[in-house]
This record gives C-alpha cells, structure tokens and sequence, in this order.
C-alpha cells in the first residue's frame, strides 16, 4: 500500500508517499478487510465492494486505484465498478491530490453515517423493489376482481393470493423497522437504539443487556 507515484504526473510537486505499515499494522488491516468482505456479503453487498471499503476506512491517506489494485489483487475493471458503486452509495469519495493527475479516493470514517447509509441503500434497493414486485404479482392474479381482498377469486387463487400479501405484510414490517430505526442511527441516539434492541430481545425471551 506503499505506492511511489512518478514525478511525470507534475514535473514540480510529488504527491507524499504514505508511511510502511508495522507487521502488526499489516497483519489487523489483511484481517479486517477479509473480515469486512465476508461480513457484508451476509448483507447482499459485493465483497469485492466491501474489501475496497474497508480498505480505503482503514487508511489514512486516499489511495488511487493502482494502489487498491495492488492491495487487494484485482482487475481495473473490478476496482472501477465496485468503486463507482461506492460513490453512489456516499460512502466513499473522489478526491484529487496536488502533483498528481490519477483520482484518489477517501472512505467516509463516521460510522454512524456509515450505517444510516447503508439502511438507506438497503431498503431502496432491496424491500422497495421486492414489494412492487410482489404486488405485480398479486395485480396479476387478482386483477379488477380482487382489488381491495381475495375474496372473489376462486379458491386455489384465493390461497396463493394471501400468500403473496403475507410476504407484502413481512416486507412492510422490515420497511417500517428501518425507516422508525434510521432517525435514531442519523441523530447517534445510542440510548433509543438500545431500546429499540431491548424491545426485541423480550419479545423473543431473551435477557436484556442490563438485566
């Protein structure tokens, strides 16, 4: 992650190179990004997307993408797309450096906005289309016939009808969920947050942290 960037990019100023890491310091940082890549996969993100995240969180300085490449052993192509992906989901940005033509990029470091973010994106991307597409998919069955119930449709639609508005029932539950918890991640509200985990520990039977 060391990177020397050459003199041709500006002929008067060179952009500093970044300090060598300590073994140590190598070591933690190889194990947070595979640990990060993992862990956000589980989320429906790309690992690859995670890794560079972790990576450019990790570091002190922005890094270009030779340097994203050289660490994590990818291709230009892979480096761009999942770096475009971050920018979109405004967690990380492009930065320019003086003495040097390349883009660098810098991870946002607030965890906090991290987290709102990736609700945000979350629940754009996933629960927001899922739920159009499954009432589509009761349009489709129900038609005019069944605009307010299932009540109309024969009984075998009737079954398959309720089925797809069970699934639209949960997917409201988890919409609602992260759209009452954002607010609280946005304002760093760690006492109502704690609530909100002691709420649903109880629910399911399970002690709560300050019990």
């Amino acid at each position: 992650m060391n990177e020397k960037h050459d003199a041709k990019d500006n002929p008067t100023t060179e952009v500093a190179a970044a300090a060598p890491l300590s073994a140590r310091h190598q070591e933690a940082l190889e194990r947070f990004i595979l640990f990060w890549g993992e862990m956000a996969s589980t989320w429906g993100i790309n690992r690859t997307m995670a890794q560079i995240h972790a990576l450019l969180y990790a570091s002190e300085e922005p890094l270009d993408t030779d340097a994203i490449m050289e660490r994590l052993q990818i291709s230009r192509g892979n480096a761009n797309m999942n770096l475009h992906s971050l920018v979109n989901w405004n967690l990380v940005r492009k930065v320019h450096q003086p003495g040097s033509r390349k883009d660098y990029y810098l991870a946002e470091k607030d965890v906090w906005h991290i987290t709102a973010q990736i609700i945000r994106e979350r629940e754009r991307r996933e629960i927001g289309p899922v739920m159009q597409q499954l009432q589509d998919c009761r349009d489709t069955l129900a038609g005019e016939k069944a605009a307010e119930d299932c009540s109309a449709l024969s009984p075998q639609e009737q079954q398959f009808c309720e089925r797809i508005e069970n699934l639209m029932e949960l997917m409201e539950v988890f919409d609602g969920f992260f759209q009452s918890l954002l607010p609280f991640v946005q304002k760093r509200n760690v006492p109502m947050i704690r609530q909100f985990v002691a709420l649903a520990k109880s629910m399911r039977g399970g002690p709560s942290k300050d019990e």
